[in-house]
């Protein structure tokens, strides 16, 4: 995208394509008016460059409308809702055209391939919001909340996108980069003045003012986990060995019957994911096959990629059946998941039955693991476990509506580099270096939060950000 002019008029279909009621054809730049005008008759036979801004207005999109065509020859593509938005108050901050059409590929394609026929180039991934960054109407952490906004699971997920989009986490990484300015300011002053008498700041002053601020943005660093979590769930794998319920255990959790469920061992031969919202937390829950051994191939390759998804898992639910005993399957799964250093819930399934189960030999291999004791079949206890999944995720410290913060591993590590600039700094002034040679540090640490925001930013780095939108974002 670095080598594409951000002059030109730009076009891109912003709604998923396939059959639905509304379609939506984007257009932004400088020409997207006069654009308009060749494409669009609406019934009072105005021209959409002569429109005021935020009007919408009702028509066509036809092919050959200008030139010498005849009527005949003025085909109809779609009867449309075209919505006018004039720079700067858009979201470009360019003109900007939005024609909602009927929604399906015939209608979207020809009206997109009459815009580019007419002068518009097809938008690169995300370049609406490139644009929207770099006419400076949001910075970088509000253009990643936009993404963050599309991507939520959860109704928390959707506010915390939506805090970052109105600017909190970006007013306060500038307030500390200010601060940091002010500091390296005084510092830069020093080389010219007494070490002890800075403008009437004391060196050690300044060092504590550092300390302050290094506290300040590690705590943006250690709350970085929610902010993860927020956008990107965690991922939970039910496990167990055949016919302990696994899949009646995912059908409650989802209060569908997604997975199927016989009595019959090894039903499941592969692994099966849906995502589910459980007290705000975006989960994707994977039903694994049972592990065990066996000879039959394709239950063979289940069971493979069943132990792949607990290697990656964040969270273990293992299951087990409350109306029988431990069997060497379970007890070799038990071992393996043990051993993997995994968060844990072991869930007792069928306690509707009668007990058979050793409950203390599994708490003597996981005297740190929850319990949770159910019924799937019968929703038994389902409200219980997702309570206690809840607390695992958020160890007693959930985020409310009000959170911002970190939402993914540029932002983090951006952070974390900030951080250590500073320690470097701080270790420098223990060490009786020069003013001049612990200021280099302090302004790595204000270009490093100058990414977060795009005070800083490369193209390189813009290009990775935008590349994960959308074309019509």
């Amino acid at each position: 995208m670095g080598n594409i002019g951000l002059d030109d008029t730009i076009v891109a279909i912003s709604t998923p394509i396939g059959e639905g009621g509304i379609g939506i054809v984007r257009l932004s730049g400088k020409d997207s008016l006069k654009l308009a005008d060749k494409i669009f008759l609406s019934s009072g036979r105005e021209k959409p460059s002569g429109f005021k801004t935020y009007t919408v207005h009702y028509g066509h999109i036809i092919e050959n409308l200008q030139g010498r065509a005849s009527k005949k020859e003025r085909n109809i593509i779609d009867e449309v809702i075209l919505t006018v938005m004039k720079a700067p108050r858009s979201y470009t901050k360019e003109d900007v055209i939005e024609i909602n059409c009927h929604s399906g590929i015939v209608p979207l394609k020809k009206i997109l391939d009459l815009c580019l026929i007419n002068g518009a180039r097809i938008a690169e991934p995300g370049e609406f919001t490139k644009r929207a960054f770099l006419n400076g109407r949001i910075d970088i952490l509000q253009a990643e909340a936009v993404l963050d906004i599309i991507n939520a699971k959860t109704e928390l997920s959707l506010r915390s996108a939506l805090n970052n989009l109105e600017g909190f986490f970006s007013k306060k990484i500038n307030e500390i980069r200010k601060k940091l300015i002010e500091i390296y300011a005084h510092m830069e002053a020093s080389i010219d003045f007494s070490e002890e008498d800075l403008r009437g700041i004391k060196r050690s002053s300044i060092f504590k003012k550092l300390n302050s601020i290094k506290n300040e943005i590690q705590k943006f660093v250690s709350n970085s986990n929610q902010g993860r979590i927020l956008r990107q769930g965690i991922k939970t794998v039910i496990c167990g060995s055949p016919n302990v319920g696994k899949s009646s255990l995912m059908n409650a959790i989802l209060k569908e019957s997604r997975s199927i469920v016989t009595h019959i061992p090894g039903t499941t031969r592969d692994t099966i994911e849906e995502i589910v919202n459980i007290r705000g937390i975006p989960v994707t829950l994977v039903d694994t096959a049972g592990i065990t051994d066996t000879d039959h191939l394709i239950e063979k390759e289940g069971i493979r990629r069943s132990r792949i998804y607990l290697e990656n898992a964040d969270l273990i639910l293992l299951v087990l059946d409350w109306s029988r005993r431990l069997n060497k399957d379970d007890l070799d799964i038990m071992k393996k998941i043990r051993d993997n250093k995994k968060e844990i819930v072991a869930v007792i399934n069928k306690v509707d039955l009668k007990k058979k189960l050793d409950i203390k030999k599994i708490k003597r291999f996981f005297p740190k693991s929850c319990f949770a004791h159910v019924s799937a079949l019968n929703l038994k206890g389902v409200d219980k476990l997702e309570d206690e999944i809840k607390n695992i995720v958020w160890k007693g410290k959930a985020p409310g509506s009000s959170f911002i913060g970190v939402s993914n591993e540029r932002q983090l590590d951006i952070l974390r580099r900030s951080v250590s600039d500073i320690n470097e700094a701080v270790a420098a002034h223990k060490s009786r270096l020069s003013m001049d040679c612990i200021s280099v540090y302090v302004r790595s640490s204000i270009e490093s939060l100058g990414e977060i925001t795009g005070h800083t930013i490369t193209e390189q780095a813009l290009d990775k950000i935008f590349s994960e939108f959308c074309i019509g974002k």
